[in-house]
């Protein structure tokens, strides 16, 4: 399906199931995209979260039955997917300014919040600096973490932040391998990869390795192993100091690539971010983006 129609598949399930128990991994089943990507590419398009979508659009619906003044506090907040009163008033409270007692008979005080409607400008999606390669299957090995959807972007910063502060003297050799760990990481180039992996079955989550490639060899308990199989990836490359350079072309790969090519369409619930070390504050560091693709 492409890109576009299917996030406005999405939206359109997701107001049909508003008052369901439903999650971003059923509405990816739904459209038949990867949980990963779906959310990923829905947080980039529209600023806000599946997650985020669902409960906003709940609480304007609620701020409407408020005003009505049908129906009690209790039967909105069971209404609405809240286990008690007590939190449904403070999920509303934090949306609206107002409590539901506040708000009663005062439309004025309503925080709006209407279904989204997807509209694409194509602008420059092929001048992208990319290439599409196949590639024969590979390993990866490294460090891996378990990482909420809404929360990798506080997540993942922290995750490498650690990892360099423990074994940045060993990435810039300025220190020698003490043990079987730290030679793999030498051996590998762990870090010269960020993997991320939607295989994990754990809703709302995804797996995230800090890695390099696969030498073979034993593997020290405290590292994973991952195997991509063959197929063939898009790359986009990415020209200065990180994050902003690979985030401005990650932005434009989902706003402007995937919506307006007509040859490519997502293969995997992956994808890969590969850093070229050295001094990633440089004008001229290099970085690059790994979608694994098929030909539609």
């Amino acid at each position: 399906m492409e890109w576009t129609e299917s996030l406005r598949n999405a939206i359109r399930y997701m107001e049909e199931h508003l008052l369901e128990d439903i999650s971003a991994e059923n509405v990816a089943d739904q459209v038949h995209i990867s949980s990963f990507y779906l959310q990923k590419g829905f947080k980039i398009m529209t600023g806000y979260s599946i997650g985020e979508y669902i409960r906003y659009r709940r609480l304007y619906l609620a701020a409407l039955d408020v005003i009505s003044d049908r129906e009690k506090i209790i039967e909105l907040a069971f209404k609405y997917g809240y286990e008690t009163p007590e939190s449904f008033t403070k999920a509303f409270s934090r949306f609206h300014g107002e409590s539901p007692l506040q708000m009663r008979g005062d439309a004025g005080k309503i925080k709006t919040f209407l279904p989204l409607k997807i509209s694409i400008l194509i602008q420059g999606g092929n001048d992208m600096d990319y290439v599409v390669e196949k590639m024969k299957g590979f390993k990866v090995i490294g460090f891996e973490k378990e990482v909420l959807f809404d929360a990798g972007y506080q997540e993942l910063p922290r995750f490498w932040e650690e990892y360099l502060k423990k074994y940045l003297k060993l990435i810039s050799k300025s220190s020698e391998p003490e043990n079987e760990e730290e030679q793999v990481i030498c051996d590998c180039m762990v870090g010269e990869f960020g993997v991320c992996i939607d295989d994990i079955g754990a809703e709302g989550k995804f797996r995230y390795m800090i890695a390099g490639t696969y030498q073979g060899g034993n593997v020290p308990k405290n590292m994973t192993v991952y195997e991509f199989p063959d197929m063939e990836w898009a790359k986009f490359r990415c020209v200065g100091p990180m994050p902003g350079a690979l985030q401005s072309v990650n932005t434009r790969v989902f706003k402007e690539w995937l919506p307006g090519n007509p040859d490519y369409e997502i293969a995997l619930g992956a994808n890969i971010e590969w850093y070229q070390g050295g001094d990633n504050s440089a004008a001229d560091y290099e970085s690059s983006i790994w979608i694994p693709v098929n030909r539609k």
